[in-house]
């Protein structure tokens, strides 16, 4: 099956794409299920977005959105926080396409770190963004959520930290050239 869409160029959904998707989503989940600690208003400080920043790197920016989206938004009913699955969905979905355009813009395919970090903070920027408007609305109040900004600030922090690490030892195997 194929769907053309203004956002996605060309999306061909065939039984590797899905099989490729669903573990990228899985393995977003268990990132984040694996060590996450609660906060503040609802907010949680894991490491699912490092899941995220790999997939855009190493797959693209389809990957990235969609099983970013999907793997972070499980965590979100599957943990408690069910709230807050609906604005993941799309945080999420945005952040992977941010990160994985940075990072495939000019044909880089993910070779440069420059563009790989320059989509990870702009994408962590969106999240921090994102999820301060989406406590806003929650809780329907503009200050309270300023208080959440940190715990993002530092959830992107190791993130970026522990995807370049494995980004780096995954680009050394050579598999995916």
């Amino acid at each position: 099956m194929e769907t053309k869409n203004s956002n996605f160029s060309t999306i061909r959904f065939d039984i590797r794409n899905m099989v490729q998707i669903s573990l990228l989503s899985a393995l977003t989940f268990a990132a984040a299920w694996a060590i996450h600690i609660p906060y503040g208003n609802g907010g949680v400080i894991h490491l699912g977005d490092s899941m995220i920043f790999l997939t855009a790197v190493i797959f693209g920016r389809k990957y990235a959105a969609i099983s970013g989206a999907i793997g972070m938004t499980m965590f979100d009913i599957l943990s408690g926080f069910s709230v807050w699955a609906p604005y993941t969905f799309v945080i999420k979905a945005v952040m992977g396409m941010i990160a994985g355009s940075m990072s495939y813009m000019g044909g880089s395919r993910g070779g440069s770190a420059l563009k790989n970090a320059a989509g990870m903070l702009l994408a962590g920027v969106w999240m921090i963004f994102g999820y301060y408007a989406a406590e806003a609305i929650i809780i329907w109040n503009i200050k309270q959520p300023l208080f959440s900004i940190w715990g993002n600030a530092v959830q992107f922090a190791a993130s970026v930290a522990i995807a370049f690490v494995i980004i780096t030892a995954v680009k050394r195997t050579g598999y995916f050239k």
